[in-house]
């Protein structure tokens, strides 16, 4: 067992590698490792879906889906993120630090219909430098490249994507980043671009977007979060420290 976790490591560790995921320090403290769960609970919330407050346990809407509704599209879009940022022995990873959730509220919201965005034709191919070039709104884009994924997986592997080995679901995404499998509407390798994109944004948003669960993300990156003010430590010669705070805590006073 030992040799195959240390194998898994090496392969994962190898497709970051290559797809450039730790140039210019992205990835963090070597954020390798790990195995991916399923994140979705039937029935009454669980520890980590609820938080105490009185004594009592609230649900954490936190993790509430906004734009999904079916469980098999968003446990695929968990899984691609986990693959993308891994746990080890650093930290968590993304299904930890629920990067999906963020995705799932910014699908549902402006960014995910590109309410900010001229998106009316005529449409040309756009230049690599100049950003999100397509048709098809964000929402529309990820929506069908999950689907894109889970027919790639049946047609070359005979099996979901949930249930093959994470060698093969590396596989699957590297054909993807490479631009390998059509996608309609859009450049081939925006979908993975957008993936991966949004990945680390969950991994480091503030959690008041849905992401970056307890502050773990800021906690690997030793980033002290949204501080109001340093007034009282900045003319301390002492080496400083302490728990990052989000935006949340400024909301409770």
């Amino acid at each position: 067992m030992a040799e195959e976790s240390t194998d898994n490591k090496m392969s994962r560790r190898q497709f970051l590698k290559n797809s450039g995921y730790v140039a210019g320090g992205v990835v963090g403290g070597g954020i390798i490792g790990g195995l991916v769960t399923n994140q979705f609970q039937s029935g009454a919330p669980t520890q980590d879906q609820s938080q105490q407050e009185g004594g009592q346990a609230t649900q954490d809407f936190s993790r509430a889906l906004t734009y999904f509704s079916r469980r098999e599209d968003f446990d695929v879009l968990s899984q691609m993120t986990e693959l993308i940022y891994p746990s080890d022995d650093n930290g968590p990873g993304a299904i930890e630090l629920g990067a999906a959730f963020y995705i799932d509220k910014q699908l549902s919201g402006a960014w995910g219909h590109n309410a900010r965005e001229y998106m009316q034709g005529p449409f040309h191919e756009g230049e690599p430098t100049q950003g999100y070039q397509s048709r098809l709104k964000r929402h529309e884009l990820i929506f069908q490249g999950i689907q894109k994924v889970k027919q790639y997986s049946q047609s070359n592997y005979d099996a979901s994507f949930l249930d093959l080995e994470e060698e093969q679901q590396i596989e699957i995404l590297t054909a993807f980043e490479n631009g390998e499998v059509e996608i309609d509407g859009a450049p081939n390798e925006q979908f993975f671009a957008l993936i991966r994109a949004a990945t680390l944004e969950g991994v480091y948003a503030d959690p008041l977007y849905g992401g970056n669960r307890n502050m773990d993300g800021w906690r690997m990156k030793e980033y002290p979060g949204n501080k109001m003010s340093y007034i009282n430590e900045i003319d301390s010669g002492e080496f400083y420290d302490e728990e990052p705070s989000s935006l949340n805590a400024h909301m409770d006073q």
